[in-house]
This record gives C-alpha cells, sequence and structure tokens, in this order.
C-alpha cells in the first residue's frame, strides 16, 4: 500500500463517482447516495473513527440520534468492515492487502488493485425498533437512500407486488405527487432502473416486458407499479406531504424484510446432489446477519434459502488451521417425518468475522432486552403530529415468498460426530453438536443427545 491518503481520499470506481480535483480534503467520506462529505482534518494517522464520525455529523448538521444510527465503514468490491469507535482508519486502509488476503479468496491481482472508500451508513447494532422513534428529515433521508440502494441492488430481496409498492414511493420522491393526465409511464418507462432492481428489469415478462410492449395500453405489470403510485397520495391523505413521510413509509415498508439492516458477508453452500452421477457442486450465497438472527440468500436467484432467529440456531466456524474456513449453523429440522438437528456448513474465508458477530449480537440482545421491556410498558414519545408506529412489525408469510426459507435447495448433514464416524441420531433433545448458542432466552430451538451407545466424550 502506498503511502499517501489513497485508500481514504481515492474514490473507488465501482462503488463511488468521481471527486472533484480541486475540492482540496484530507479524508473523502461518502454517502449512501455517492455523494461526498470532504473533509480537512489534523494528524489523520491516529484519528480515530468516532472523530471523523463526529466531523462528519458537524458538517451535515445531524442531531444526537446519528451517532448511534449510523457508523463508519470501509468499504471495497471485495470487503465491507464496519469500523468500532475506537479504530483508527488510516492505518486500517494501509492494511486494507492484509485482511483482504485474510478474508476473502480474491486473487492476487486483484487485492492489489482494491482500495477501500469510507462510507457513512447505517449501525449494523441500531435496533429498528429506535427507527421508528427518528423524525429528522435528514437522518431519515440517509436511511432512506441506503435502503433504496440496497433493493435496487438486490442485496434485500423482494416480492414483485412489494418492489411495486416501494418503487412507487419512490416515485413519489423523485416526481412528486401523482397526477392524473401526466404521461406518467412514459416517464416510468425511462428510468425504470430507478424504481425496481435491475434483474427484475432485464426479465422477458413482467414489468419490463409490459413497458417495452408497444401501443398505449399499460401492462399489466407497469399498471401495478402505476396503481401502487397512485396509492401513495391517497394513503397520506393529504395534498402534499413532506418528504419525511414518505421515507419514514419506506422505512416502515423495509422492516417486513427480515434482512433490513443486516451486515453482508460472501460464501458458498454445498448443492444437493441431484442424481447419482451428478455432484451437487457448491452456489454462492450472502449471509445477511442483524440483531435478530441469520439469513442465508441466494446469490443468483436472490430469494431466502434459509432464515433462522437466534433462538432457533446453534453456531460455531471452523479456521484455516483446521479445515476449510466454514461456518456451522445447527437448527430443527426432520428427515422423512422424523425429528432431527440440521448442520449447514458454509464455507467462507469470512466465517470468523460472522461467528464473532452473531455472538456481539446475542451480547447486545441481552442487555438490551430490560430496556425494551420498559419501553413496551411506558411506550417511547412521538412527536406532534407524527405516523404512530404499528402495533406489531408485519411478516411476509406468502406461499412463495422470496423471504421464506428454502431448506430443500440446501445440502445438510442430519447427523452428529461421534469419533471418525458419522452416526445418525435419534431425537432425545438436551444437548447440542456445539456449545454455542442462545441458550439463556426461552425460544423455538431444541437440540438432539446422542444415545447411551453414542456418548460425546
Amino acid at each position: 500500500m502506498p503511502g499517501n491518503l489513497a485508500p481514504l481520499s481515492g474514490p473507488i470506481e465501482a462503488v463511488c463517482p468521481p471527486w472533484e480535483p480541486e475540492v482540496a480534503a484530507d479524508v473523502l467520506v461518502y454517502l449512501a447516495d455517492d455523494t461526498v462529505v470532504p473533509l480537512a482534518v489534523e494528524n489523520l494517522p491516529s484519528l480515530s473513527a468516532h472523530e471523523l464520525h463526529r466531523a462528519v455529523r458537524e458538517v451535515l448538521q445531524l442531531p444526537d440520534i446519528a451517532l448511534e444510527a449510523f457508523a463508519l465503514w470501509l468499504v471495497s468490491p471485495l470487503l465491507e468492515v464496519q469500523l468500532k469507535p475506537k479504530h483508527q482508519p488510516y492505518k486500517l486502509g494501509r492494511q486494507w492487502p492484509e485482511l483482504l488476503l485474510r478474508f476473502t479468496d480474491a486473487p492476487d491481482d486483484d487485492v492489489a488493485m482494491d482500495e477501500p472508500a469510507l462510507q457513512f451508513r447505517r449501525n449494523v447494532f441500531f435496533p429498528r425498533r429506535r427507527e421508528l422513534q427518528i423524525h429528522d428529515e435528514d437522518v431519515l433521508r440517509l436511511l432512506y437512500e441506503e435502503a433504496k440502494g440496497n433493493v435496487l441492488a438486490a442485496r434485500y430481496p423482494c416480492d414483485l407486488e412489494d418492489c411495486e409498492a416501494l418503487g412507487a414511493l419512490v416515485c413519489r420522491v423523485q416526481l412528486g405527487p401523482y397526477q392524473p393526465g401526466l404521461p406518467a409511464a412514459c416517464t416510468l418507462r425511462e428510468k425504470l432502473d430507478s424504481f425496481l432492481p435491475a434483474h427484475l428489469c432485464k426479465r422477458g415478462h413482467g414489468l419490463f416486458a409490459a413497458l417495452r410492449g408497444r401501443g398505449t395500453k399499460a401492462g399489466t405489470g407497469e399498471q401495478g407499479l402505476l396503481n401502487a403510485y397512485r396509492r401513495v397520495q391517497e394513503v397520506v391523505g393529504e395534498h402534499e406531504a413532506s418528504l419525511s413521510t414518505h421515507y419514514r413509509a419506506y422505512l416502515l415498508k423495509c422492516h417486513e424484510l427480515p434482512f433490513y439492516g443486516c451486515a453482508f458477508f460472501h460464501g458458498e453452500v454445498d448443492k444437493p446432489a441431484q442424481s447419482f452421477l451428478h455432484r451437487g457442486g457448491r452456489k454462492p450465497v450472502a449471509v445477511a446477519i442483524s440483531l435478530e438472527g441469520v439469513h442465508v440468500i441466494d446469490s443468483r436467484e436472490k430469494h431466502v434459502l434459509l432464515g433462522l432467529h437466534f433462538q432457533e440456531l446453534s453456531w460455531d466456524h471452523t479456521s484455516p488451521e483446521e479445515e476449510e474456513s466454514a461456518l456451522w449453523l445447527e437448527f430443527d429440522g426432520d428427515n422423512e417425518g422424523t425429528p432431527v438437528n440440521k448442520l449447514l456448513k458454509i464455507y467462507s474465508k469470512q466465517a470468523e468475522l460472522m461467528s464473532s458477530l452473531i455472538e456481539y449480537c446475542i451480547e447486545l440482545n441481552h442487555t438490551a432486552e430490560p430496556a425494551a421491556t420498559q419501553e413496551s410498558v411506558s411506550g417511547p414519545t412521538a412527536a406532534p403530529g407524527s405516523l404512530p408506529p404499528p402495533a406489531q412489525r408485519p411478516q411476509l408469510r406468502r406461499q412463495g415468498s422470496v423471504v421464506c426459507s428454502r431448506i430443500q435447495h440446501l445440502s445438510t448433514i442430519d447427523y452428529v460426530e461421534e469419533g471418525e464416524k458419522i452416526k445418525r441420531v435419534k431425537p432425545k433433545r438436551t444437548t447440542s453438536f456445539f456449545g454455542r448458542q442462545l441458550s439463556t432466552s426461552q425460544g423455538s430451538y431444541t437440540v438432539v443427545q446422542p444415545t447411551d451407545s453414542l456418548e460425546q466424550g
């Protein structure tokens, strides 16, 4: 790594837009909408993430809640790392090649060319319930822009009807209130990728097929988006609602997605063998971890393979010194009608990071439980004129929804290991294959114990 400030001030072509060369700055911090906050600082090498975070908040004039809602991240196409307040971004930037070699499988040439950028974005440890208490428009806009980017990039998989509802809110923010008689369909057609994920736009059916169809009559997909756009104003019930109202509506809709606000990691899982002569191979996945649990998402098909709350799993990881680095998840399942514990192996050099994050999220949940209980009794203080929070966060329960688990698409192990042999276990549930689990909280997760002939050493 060269000795200049390139890791912190040099833009990354794949992530961030070019910056005006005449603007002098020691550090460039990127926001979720790709705008840049230039900072002139002193003694950069020893500056902490907390001090840079404060400088960004001062420039943007954000309220105190931004200290908890956002964090500084070092981000590149190869790796994303949320910084702790005590971390020194400049020094971590200098160590970036070592981090890539340790936590990614990137080729040496890619490692040599990769440079991280500093991003100011959502703190993965910020609870969703706290977002409902935010009313500052600037903070809501930053959260909205980040959520919108994750939806459009399909990092947050969504069903078509949810894409239409979210896209309609983006239409409202970007185009203003829906007005009958204006050529809204043409506008949507020209900016389709601003409202819908790219993989939906590229398909030869659905919205894209409808929008590119000849004639003036709108197709069914386009009509769905237009109808959702029209309903935005009807739901609000005002002639001209504030943008913060629509930012909040977008975020509340995203709260229905179980992986909202997660940190994402790269990995692979085994495919189920399709025949005697055809080996399953592996499929790339994204592992999303938040304060609420773990989700394994198919990176190509854009749907959830497995979703687990912390009460439903036990976990561990293997290091490269032992064997191929992997995160193990254990959870309840059945094998031909017999209850068993299933083991899922996720191959990833980031297994250590994922395991540590799971453990830390569980610790935070234990710490936050008393405060959350007290808040649920007294209720949060709402700002005058604000939208009341929903009594219960809705869940997507549609048949075949992209957020529903597809365990049949995974190759799991329905056994525990005893010595050098792998033997099936009868479903007597008192202990786990792994010692790391959320054992102090009540939940639906149960565990398997070997029979008398399979005692664990």
